[in-house]
């Protein structure tokens, strides 16, 4: 009871604190064919070199767009093709030697949420040189503008391209670190529909499904929210159950495409300015330990956390249901337990899996710290967790594999 009563001062003062910071948002340029402004965004920047970061398949299938148009323009960059799906330390590191090397002045950041990260930490290491990863994870402890970054989502669902977070992985430790500081927030993001064209189905729902996550842990949360978060929030569940499935069905689905980016874009602000939750600190242990996709991980996690809740978020889950159309009649409790019935539902059609069966006994315990001690005392979780709820989830989560 202490400490709860702790972690919500803590958050109460926040959010009095939040209210004075400057929460801005990345300026969207949207529609097909909008990597071709980027020159013209690098040139308004007054960048002369740009470092291109991205991973080895986005390296060789989609980054060869954008850099012909650098080509056409007379742009230099380096290209940094090596981000792997958990980003490490060690890749930031190797990221921001490379930008310096290369007096390199501006960032492009193409891909999902592990190109983006990877990017932010990099570009925190060229203007904090002497600070480590690991000494700027947690609030505000970059506090310093970092050079033009431009980022280019390929998934619909990590929402990187509009927050002020980035996560990386320790590799000796495999525990993740979250930066999370307004000044990691991209100058722009491109959302070209055409970049996700070629999303694999299986990608194209796990991160859709991350979207909804970001949107709805930041609805349900018991403070920070914002009236322009909430709304936000809302318009992304309402898209996301419109048109994710549609996109997972057709990838050549233009209309899909767009408005999943869209609706990632808003609920990438929505997290950023609400926070997210107990979902997201017990997905970030299993990237670290078992190097889990995130948007799988939020996927299987997201409505079995929403039914431990109980209570405490069935008048906010029966809003969203009737906002998506799930339920409009009957009680709170109804209508919410009917919205987490279609989460699992989509995850269901989009043949994600209900659990996962490969967590370790003896891993039990160090995931239960880290999810703790990443929740507690930032997140403004509307059910605070203890080691035994902690415990009894993670259980649920191999249950129910």
């Amino acid at each position: 009871m202490v400490k709860k009563a702790y972690y919500r001062s803590f958050q109460a003062v926040f959010n009095v604190g939040a209210r004075f910071l400057y929460w801005r948002r990345p300026i969207p340029v949207s529609g097909i064919g909008s990597i071709r402004k980027i020159p013209e965004l690098l040139k308004k920047e007054k960048v002369t070199k740009a470092m291109v970061v991205t991973g080895p398949t986005i390296g060789k299938k989609l980054a060869p767009k954008i850099l012909t148009e650098l080509d056409a323009a007379g742009i230099p960059y380096v290209l940094f093709t090596e981000v792997e799906s958990n980003p490490s330390v060690n890749t930031v590191n190797k990221i921001q030697k490379l930008y310096l090397d290369n007096a390199c002045d501006g960032f492009i950041a193409i891909g999902g949420g592990s190109p983006m990260d990877a990017a932010k930490a990099a570009a925190a290491r060229v203007v904090r040189p002497r600070t480590q990863v690991g000494q700027m994870a947690g609030l505000l402890k970059v506090m310093k503008k970092i050079p033009p970054f431009i980022a280019v989502p390929t998934t619909a669902g990590t929402g990187s391209e509009t927050t002020i977070a980035a996560v990386i992985t320790d590799s000796d430790t495999h525990h993740k670190y979250a930066l999370m500081d307004l000044h990691l927030i991209p100058k722009y993001a491109v959302l070209d529909p055409e970049m996700t064209r070629e999303l694999p189905p299986k990608i194209t729902s796990t991160t859709g499904m991350d979207a909804l996550t970001h949107a709805v842990e930041a609805y349900v949360c018991w403070t920070y929210n914002t009236n322009e978060s909430i709304r936000l929030a809302e318009e992304a569940v309402c898209e996301i159950f419109r048109y994710l499935e549609r996109a997972y069905r057709d990838g050549n689905d233009m209309e899909a495409r767009t408005q999943m980016l869209i609706a990632s874009y808003k609920a990438g602000f929505a997290f950023t300015r609400a926070g997210v939750g107990n979902v997201h600190a017990i997905a970030h242990t299993l990237g670290g330990l078992y190097n889990t996709p995130h948007g799988l991980a939020n996927a299987v996690i997201l409505p079995i956390v929403l039914e431990d809740y109980g209570e405490a978020v069935y008048e906010k889950l029966a809003h969203l249901a009737e906002l998506t159309g799930v339920k409009f009649t009957g009680s709170d409790e109804e209508k919410a337990k009917a919205f987490i019935a279609e989460i699992r539902a989509m995850n269901r059609r989009m043949e994600i899996p209900t659990g996962f069966d490969f967590i370790k006994e003896e891993d039990i315990p160090q995931m239960i710290k880290w999810a703790l001690a990443e929740a507690n005392p930032v997140y403004p979780v509307p059910v605070v967790y203890n080691k035994k709820r902690c415990e009894k989830v993670i259980r649920r989560i191999i249950s129910e594999a």
